[in-house]
């Protein structure tokens, strides 16, 4: 069977595994990070999530992949003072659900947000869904399409090193969040 990504190229045995492993805990019943904006996580949402970067609900063509690609900014209120705080940015409609373009966790409690372009200090990345370390700017083709940035806050910070698997940094995600806001934005191709 060959599976076919995002950007259009076939994904391969070992990715297509991984991939396949990322959508169990979906599948599952966990629902954390691929679950609908109708849907109810398993913990609750008491924060607010705002970009600057995003107008009237379309984010800019700059954080896409017709432009430079930067990663937009992002603001969060409504998490507990002592808590950590995990980004993640998917696409759920993706051919290949959920599609992760970007998580990072460990970003220290008393940040509210991540300035255009540049991550929190101290924050790590994971690998996304495109295999990087790093945002990977949605390339919407002949249609808008959404895209969903949702910040976690975390009972205990997660142990794992910079440059972690997509699973194991959502699995971890997953295990420590105790609440959550999202951002949804469309992006024109």
């Amino acid at each position: 069977m060959i599976v076919v990504g995002q950007r259009g190229r076939a994904v391969g045995g070992a990715r297509r595994a991984a991939l396949t492993i990322a959508t169990l805990p979906l599948l599952a019943g966990c629902g954390l990070v691929g679950a609908s904006s109708g849907t109810s996580l398993s913990v609750p949402n008491g924060m607010t999530v705002t970009s600057p970067d995003v107008s009237d609900g379309v984010l800019g063509t700059t954080y896409t992949c017709h432009g430079s690609g930067e990663s937009p900014g992002l603001h969060w209120s409504g998490a507990p003072a002592d808590a950590s705080i995990a980004v993640v940015m998917d696409d759920a409609s993706a051919p290949i659900t959920p599609y992760i373009y970007w998580i990072m966790f460990d970003i220290k409690p008393e940040t509210t947000d991540i300035p255009t372009g540049t991550p929190p200090r101290g924050a790590r990345e994971a690998v996304n869904s495109a295999g990087t370390l790093k945002y990977d700017p949605p390339c919407p083709r002949g249609q808008s399409h959404s895209y969903r940035f949702t910040v976690y806050a975390l009972g205990k910070p997660i142990s794992l090193p910079k440059g972690t698997s997509l699973i194991s940094a959502w699995t971890a995600i997953a295990q420590a969040a105790i609440r959550w806001g999202r951002l949804t934005a469309t992006a024109d191709p």
